[in-house]
């Protein structure tokens, strides 16, 4: 069900994605993959999977996470942060329980459009994460069904976000992980990363995981889609945090035959995955009328379904497990869990070494370990360098000018000010971010846990919902232009937000039924 934090404040879903104007490092790139009829037996873990799609149920038995259901284990009390795209109640999503934090994307300022997944990223991660079966118990299931999702949107239409909206949310969930006592967020799952090279130990991006890593929240980060001879995405470049590359099953159960997936980034000598999880051709929610569904229709699989392949999709079942993990083991630090996952990952021996991290995950064997006191040891970072840096060539555009240097979409950003806030949980006040109301609906914070007491969440049951595609009220994607957004504050270089234009859409390596963008990024 969905839930709405109490008066004043409402929780609404996250939505990324990105433009070439954002972000446009390296030419797309064309792969054939041919669209699926829905595969036989889709909850049934007897199907034998193929080049084409690789489903929930193919999923659990790799990692060791269908056991682990079947005994009881399914992640509940446990909440799990989706910095992303969203999330819409179609079917395999109206029985999981779901908390819709702020809107922070430039979304949030047409009504039609707010708190919406019109993208259809964060919807197919929210199924891999946390999909629950229909009411008769059949079908699609998640990583971890039982688990909390706290969605917080910060991408628009098409995924456009400057790296400053995905600041301000990581700064949120940290502010926000204990408001419901008997959820609290554990897992943040950030499937996004921008080409920036800037030192971790400077960077604002990776300050703000980090200090999520030290509030107690296991930051799980697709590590990028761009292959071969690619550093990591950033924050993935932070050691701190759990980077995770993508596995291809290779068309069986069986993980001694698994690769290391074409897209996949394999990193530096300075920095590479810390392991791996099935992230080719992933069976997961389809979301009927979004950007993704209505562009690239050959991905759908069956009425319910899409394929999506990237390291978004393999940090999603990194997540998952990670709170089915912290149902069974709730004692354990962020560190303890990241060294009895890569402890415990099955070593890939057709995998390149390069892209194949630790191996492939393994909860089977991870629960049989003792952490050993992890703590790790690496430098931390000050959060003092530049934004612009940080967004590497990823930039927003209105009427063709970018949003660029050491401004977030309202203001100037200084990172000594917003370094300070953010280490001491205070970057969000009074539901402002530094001052400033990211929100386009007037939502503010209002109450703590006190709104979470179990007693005031009325909001939206997502049992009675259905989601058969909606209109936009006339948006056309492949235009990706809309006029009449309003947004009292938003300039830089003295624009008005009117005559929005996107244009030049760049994503993250991630292949959606043959098309695949390098260079973008979502993971």
């Amino acid at each position: 069900m969905i839930r709405t934090a109490g008066p004043g404040r409402r929780f609404a879903p996250v939505l990324t994605a990105t433009l070439a104007v954002a972000l446009g490092v390296a030419a797309s790139t064309l792969v054939t993959e041919p669209a699926a009829a829905a595969p036989r037996g889709h909850g049934d873990a007897r199907w034998r999977f193929d080049d084409s799609a690789v489903t929930m149920s193919q999923v659990n038995q790799i990692i060791g996470a269908d056991g682990l259901q079947r005994s009881g284990t399914d992640g509940s009390g446990v909440g799990v942060a989706l910095v992303d795209t969203g999330v819409v109640p179609v079917e395999g999503l109206r029985r999981t329980r779901i908390v819709e934090g702020p809107d922070l994307s430039l979304d949030s300022q047409a009504p039609q459009l707010l708190h919406r997944d019109t993208f259809g990223h964060g919807t197919h991660l929210a199924g891999i994460i946390a999909g629950t079966p229909a009411r008769d118990g059949s079908g699609f299931t998640g990583v971890a069904p039982g688990a909390t999702l706290t969605s917080v949107k910060v991408g628009a239409a098409a995924g456009i976000a400057d790296v400053s909206q995905v600041i301000a949310a990581v700064d949120w969930v940290v502010a926000h992980r204990n408001d419901d006592p008997a959820h609290p967020v554990r897992v943040l799952n950030l499937s996004y990363g921008t080409d920036g090279t800037q030192d971790y130990r400077s960077d604002p991006l990776t300050h703000a995981v980090e200090n999520a890593w030290r509030a107690g929240i296991v930051v799980v980060v697709a590590g990028g889609n761009g292959g071969v001879g690619s550093p990591l995405a950033n924050p993935a470049t932070d050691p701190f945090v759990i980077a995770v590359g993508a596995a291809d099953p290779a068309g069986t159960l069986r993980t001694a035959d698994d690769r290391i997936a074409e897209f996949s980034s394999r990193g530096t000598d300075a920095r590479r995955v810390d392991l791996v999880a099935p992230g080719r051709s992933m069976v997961s929610l389809r979301n009927p009328g979004s950007y993704v569904d209505e562009m690239y229709a050959t991905a759908r699989v069956g009425a319910n379904y899409t394929k999506g392949s990237g390291t978004s999709q393999a940090a999603a079942v990194v997540s998952g497990a990670v709170a089915l993990l912290l149902q069974r083991r709730p004692d354990l630090t962020p560190d303890q869990v990241k060294q009895l996952l890569v402890d415990s990952a099955r070593k890939l021996p057709r995998a390149d070494v390069d892209g194949a991290g630790a191996g492939e995950l393994n909860l089977t064997r991870a629960l049989t370990l003792s952490p050993r006191g992890a703590a790790q040891a690496w430098a931390p970072s000050t959060g003092l360098g530049s934004l612009e840096a940080a967004r590497g060539s990823v930039h927003i555009a209105i009427n063709g000018i970018e949003l660029t240097g050491e401004r977030h979409i309202l203001g100037p950003f200084d990172a000594a000010t917003w370094a300070a806030r953010s280490n001491a949980g205070t970057a969000w006040v009074g539901g402002q971010w530094m001052g400033y109301g990211l929100t386009g609906d007037g939502w503010a914070l209002s109450g703590t846990a006190e709104a979470f007491s179990g007693l005031s969440w009325s909001g939206l049951s997502w049992s009675g919902l259905s989601w058969s595609g909606l209109s936009w009220s006339g948006l056309s994607w492949s235009g990706l232009s809309w006029s009449g957004l309003s947004w009292s504050g938003l300039s830089w270089s003295g624009l008005s937000w009117s005559g929005l234009s996107w244009s030049g859409l760049s994503w993250s390596g991630l292949s959606w039924s043959g098309e695949s963008w390098s260079a973008s990024v979502w993971g």
